[in-house]
């Protein structure tokens, strides 16, 4: 996980606008911002009257055949009717270059948020998911990086170390916790061995729309090799008995398609620590980029590694209770 020190200040709406109209698409409404940190998204509405979002990466995270390897399997899911947001094709290219950037137009889907405590839509959307992953055991990625804890934890722990960013006061509590979140999600994942499948990667509820049709989905941005739990755990909140209710909700819609491993729920925790310390490391990465500081400028604060140090502390306490089971499975 290294440093990278591109800056977005090159890309200005005349460039994004020019690379658009290089397809032969013209919008007629300004560009709206979509919550996009790692990327730069914008929705807009053509003069064909559509709508639209154009994606474009930042340099340097993931190479062309990434990409395109994400955008082949978007319109494969499409084809197979998963709702999922699939890339528009101009002359035959889901992937376009304009002035040193790659850039992408989806269609817009419209839609309101998905409701996790509605058991109704999350039956749905484990459904859904189910079919995903029916088709996605089909083959695997050739070029998208695994699910792991080097990945995912030892790396990213290692750059928060050398990167300054966690305040002095509270670096040797953290490191010394964090540290051990780490050792014991490592030695879980290890008792493990688990069938790898090409998965969303990033399936929060946040990625999720609920359209008049049912579930759509967006942003296969993470999409990676990895157990299949990895696109359901982050579905499930609250105390013990509510998160059960869940998995036996989603778990119920899902196996109506595909089999499920209920041995991989023993990965929920430890998938959970990981994202804890990955995200920690992304922020911490992206910090020369002008829009972190300026959305997230707590992160440097004190008072937010004290309350990261406490929920470590939580996580490692949720690693060492037994994993969720579900009876009758």
């Amino acid at each position: 996980m290294t440093e990278v020190a591109f800056h977005f200040q090159a890309l200005t709406p005349e460039l994004i606008l020019d690379g658009i109209e290089s397809l032969g698409i013209y919008p007629e409404t300004g560009l709206l911002a979509l919550n996009s940190y790692e990327n730069r998204v914008y929705q807009f509405r053509c003069d064909d009257g559509l709508r639209y979002v154009a994606k474009f990466y930042r340099p340097e995270r993931w190479s062309e055949a990434q990409i395109q390897e994400e955008h082949d399997y978007a319109l494969a899911l499409a084809a197979e009717d998963i709702p999922i947001a699939a890339p528009c094709v101009y002359e035959g290219k889901t992937l376009h270059h304009y002035k040193g950037f790659m850039f992408t137009l989806f269609p817009s889907i419209g839609g309101r948020a998905f409701e996790v405590d509605n058991l109704d839509q999350l039956e749905a959307v484990g459904r859904f998911v189910g079919r995903i992953h029916q088709y996605a055991a089909k083959e695997k990625f050739a070029h998208r990086e695994g699910l792991n804890p080097q990945i995912l934890g030892v790396e990213p722990l290692a750059y928060l170390r050398q990167s300054g960013m966690v305040s002095a006061g509270m670096a040797e509590a953290f490191f010394t916790v964090a540290e051990q979140v780490l050792a014991k999600a490592q030695a879980i994942w290890q008792q493990h061995n688990f069938n790898s499948i090409r998965l969303h990667g990033d399936l929060h509820p946040g990625n999720i729309l609920w359209t008049p049709d049912g579930p759509g989905f967006v942003d296969l941005d993470d999409a990676r090799q990895g157990p299949a739990i990895q696109d359901l755990w982050m579905m499930v909140t609250g105390d013990r008995l509510q998160q059960l209710l869940q998995l036996d909700i989603l778990l119920e819609g899902y196996q109506e398609f595909c089999d499920f491993d209920m041995r991989q729920l023993a990965l929920i925790e430890p998938l959970r620590a990981l994202r804890m310390l990955h995200y920690n490391a992304w922020l911490a990465k992206r910090w020369s980029d002008g829009a972190f500081p300026m959305n997230f400028p707590w992160f440097g604060d004190i008072k937010y590694w004290e309350q990261q140090t406490l929920s470590f502390k939580e996580q490692l306490s949720a690693l060492d209770e037994p994993p969720l089971s579900l009876l009758g499975y």
